[in-house]
């Protein structure tokens, strides 16, 4: 397995519209489980967004660009009570399939749109902090600029986009450390396919360009972080 360059033209097998909803909806499920286990929010949170949100003095509005199955959007809140902020957390997903799973998780505090980022933008919503996991490395070269762009212009505080770092150890773990959890799902194919289509850290920073920042805050992990426009 080359993994020195990214491969951009794998797709993955739940971005096809055709895919088996039986399996998509379950690995919607089990991204909960798996988000936990290896994308460092609770890293993220305590040194980036827990500073930023906690200095606002006031109820804080979050959100979660491609929110996919929600967990994420559920959990920014469950840490937030924990922690005594008081914050709201929109998760907004094009992708209608995406939406109806995250629509469960819905509760106090968190809710669910179905938009895209442009959407967002061209209705003046503004929030205190813009977020996404796992977004990144599904974006052509158009698509990612106009994703970071419209992030920007969505926050008026900061915008933080948390992804995978490429490399043959993650690629690895992932192939063996999901067995358990993948029966029934599409995480470990479109895992290892999101891992050859994602980038270094190197990579992002030289694609974003500037006014991004990007840094490896966990093992395996990239973190792109900019001031918002708006």
């Amino acid at each position: 397995m080359n993994l020195r360059e990214r491969d951009a033209a794998l797709t993955e097998l739940m971005d096809d519209p055709a895919c088996d909803p039986g399996l998509l909806a379950a690995t919607y499920r089990r991204f909960g489980v798996v988000n936990r286990l290896v994308s460092g929010w609770g890293t993220v949170w305590r040194t980036t967004l827990r500073p930023h949100l906690s200095g606002l003095g006031r109820p804080a509005r979050v959100l979660d660009l491609g929110s996919g199955g929600g967990d994420l959007a559920e959990r920014l809140v469950a840490l937030a009570r924990r922690d005594g902020l008081e914050i709201s957390v929109t998760g907004a997903d094009p992708d209608p399939r995406a939406h109806a799973a995250a629509a469960a998780r819905e509760r106090s505090g968190v809710r669910f749109v179905c938009i895209d980022s442009r959407a967002l933008v061209d209705a003046g919503e503004r929030y205190d902090a813009v977020v996404s996991n796992h977004v990144l490395h599904h974006l052509d070269a158009s698509s990612l600029a106009s994703f970071m762009a419209d992030s920007r212009a969505l926050s008026r505080g900061i915008a933080v986009h948390s992804d995978i770092a490429r490399s043959p150890v993650a690629y690895g773990l992932y192939a063996v450390g999901i067995t358990p959890l993948a029966p029934g799902t599409f995480l470990r194919t479109d895992g290892l396919r999101s891992i050859r289509r994602s980038y270094r850290r190197e990579e992002l920073e030289r694609t974003l360009g500037d006014g991004w920042h990007v840094s490896q805050p966990a093992p395996f992990r990239v973190l792109a972080e900019a001031r918002g426009d708006a």
